[in-house]
């Protein structure tokens, strides 16, 4: 058979980070999500109104749980989420953001190398 040149590790490697980030989404929002947000419910504070359906919560609750910080300014309720957090959600948001930082920058040096020139 004939060999993978470079281009073709990259499309190879880009296949299998984005199906490993798209895990991470997945397993961080069906487990740490849900838990972390049916303990708030059960304290009567409901999820972020501005995100129906969008996910766009998911970076954040995970960005809260590794920093292990409350920000004065955020659009989640960081005392809540820290308050809630177990390890494995831990665990899970590092995975999560791990995996997308590695997704991101592999796809931004493909894009660089082997995007059409006009």
């Amino acid at each position: 058979m004939g060999e993978i040149t470079t281009e073709g590790w990259f499309y190879l490697m880009g296949a299998i980070v984005f199906f490993i980030w798209g895990a991470a989404i997945l397993l961080f929002g069906s487990i740490s999500i849900k838990h972390i947000e049916r303990e708030m419910a059960k304290e009567g504070l409901e999820p972020p109104v501005w995100d129906k359906g969008i996910g766009g919560r998911l970076m954040m609750y995970a960005i809260v749980i590794v920093t292990n910080k409350v920000s004065e300014h955020s659009l989640v309720n960081d005392s809540a989420i820290l308050r809630h957090t177990r390890t494995k959600d831990y665990s899970l948001a590092v995975f999560l953001l791990m995996s997308s930082v590695v997704f991101f920058t592999l796809m931004g040096v493909a894009y660089s190398l082997y995007a059409p020139v006009n």
